[in-house]
């Protein structure tokens, strides 16, 4: 009897839960395949640590292959889905192209950069959703303070050390918090000029940090960001971004090397050509995460927008809770689909949430009891270790570093600027140079751009 040919698109928290899920219970009668750009998980909610150089890179990402040990692991990047074939066509790590045939298929491409007709943005601003755009963050932040403590110009050495975060939400606090941590050890090392410290902005055009999550939480986030000098900024955005700075709409314009766009995200651009329904740019799917008239396809995650059981005539938010539960769902519903079991509609309960303030600091709300604090601190760490389906006691152990021993402040030089903009659909993936194009105008590979990239970096260039 032939295997049925199951194929995940995407490894982020729907697709690797599905993907565990499916070869623990069908992995007799089903052949797994998992078409990912990348070979490990990215375990997101630590990403603010890795820039903060609290965590080192690694210490987040999980082997897929290590991990998933009866999956078929196929790097690529999918460009295309045809319904009607039931194929997949995928764009390989180095170019090549190529096709997977599935029976049954698991959409779970997640997310991207939300983007906003702001002027300036695209250009000088840079996202924070892979793990490229924290390395560089951690690299430009170093740089920046290195380069204000050499300054002899008071107000060059002021914008070099003043960072703008756009959007307060989960992502946008957890930089700003750690980020603001990461400056005043840098400054220890390396002072800079007498009466200038470094300043961290927060903005959002919402009443109040963390707008999504419970008030309580919101609170304490905002009493320790601003016990900390973090400019906590509601009720404002951002009207133009330009290489020096940034204008607010309420016409200041802050001097800045450094834009990080944290509004939100939206879903990856993959979906929308499907042909199929979709709900702000979400594949619609019902409460089966099915997608209606193709009963052998499943979507799960942010790229899915699936009703809200909880709260009739909604969907659920687009969160890593969210995607890791429907992951599971959707795994034992394709393994349901071959004859394994029942298939199951997707419900939660709301078990809480928890915001790392950096340090000792959090704030956390499990089951619904409001926490602040070290005690905060200790539950948001003891749920990220439980969470994570690898490297717990790597991750354990630079905590415990961290907590004795002053940061590395080196930079790498691994990523540079034009390597993540903003404006991508891949945020995982560093962009690389156009090999064809240096090759003709008779130029090593990337000669052109490491050359515009260094300009930006040593003109003070918002990068």
């Amino acid at each position: 009897m032939s295997r049925s040919r199951v194929l995940i698109v995407g490894a982020g928290f729907a697709g690797y839960r599905a993907a565990r899920m499916l070869t623990r219970v069908a992995r007799h009668t089903a052949d797994v395949t998992l078409l990912n750009p990348t070979d490990y998980f990215l375990y997101l909610p630590l990403l603010p640590q890795v820039a903060a150089g609290t965590l080192e890179p690694r210490r987040v990402t999980v082997s897929l292959s290590g991990t998933l040990p009866r999956t078929r692991l196929v790097l690529g990047e999918a460009d295309g889905v045809d319904l009607d074939r039931r194929t997949v066509s995928y764009v390989g790590p180095e170019g090549a192209r190529g096709t997977l045939e599935y029976d049954r298929l698991v959409l779970a491409v997640g997310s991207v950069n939300k983007l906003l007709p702001v002027p300036g943005v695209a250009e000088h601003a840079h996202g924070f959703r892979g793990m490229p755009e924290a390395l560089y963050l951690r690299d430009h932040v170093t740089r920046q303070i290195e380069l204000a403590a050499a300054a002899d110009d008071p107000a060059d050495c002021r914008a070099r050390c003043t960072f703008v975060v756009v959007g307060a939400g989960y992502t946008g606090t957890e930089v700003a918090a750690q980020g603001q941590l990461l400056t005043d050890a840098l400054v220890r090392k390396q002072p800079l000029r007498r009466g200038i410290r470094p300043r961290w902005m927060l903005l959002d055009i919402a009443p109040r940090v963390l707008p999504e999550l419970d008030e309580r939480l919101s609170r304490t986030s905002d009493r320790v960001l601003r016990e900390r000098g973090v400019e906590v900024r509601t009720g404002a955005s951002v009207k133009e971004a330009t290489r020096d700075g940034v204008l607010l709409d309420d016409g200041e314009f802050v001097d800045t090397r450094t834009l990080v766009w944290c509004v939100g995200v939206r879903p990856d651009p993959l979906v929308a050509g499907l042909g199929r329904p979709l709900e702000r740019g979400r594949l619609l799917v019902d409460p089966f995460l099915n997608v209606p008239g193709h009963p052998e396809v499943f979507a799960c995650g942010d790229a899915a927008a699936v009703p809200d059981l909880e709260k009739p005539g909604s969907y659920t938010p687009m969160t890593a809770q969210h995607a890791w539960r429907q992951g599971r769902v959707a795994g034992l519903n394709v393994a349901a689909s071959l004859g394994h079991g029942e298939r199951r509609s997707y419900r939660h309960k709301d078990l809480g949430f928890t915001v790392d303030l950096g340090g000792a600091q959090a704030a956390a709300n499990p089951l619904g009891v409001p926490l602040s604090g070290p005690l905060a601190g200790a539950v948001t760490r003891g749920y990220h270790l439980a969470a994570l389906p690898g490297n717990r006691v790597r991750v354990a152990a630079d905590w415990i570093l961290d907590a004795v021993l002053p940061r590395q402040a080196v930079q790498l030089g691994l990523v540079r600027s034009w390597s993540v903009p903003l404006d991508t659909a891949s945020p995982e993936l560093a962009r690389v140079p156009d090999d064809t194009e240096d090759r003709s105008r008779g130029q090593a590979p990337g000669r052109v751009q490491d050359r515009q990239d260094g300009g930006n970096e040593g003109n003070g260039g918002t990068s």
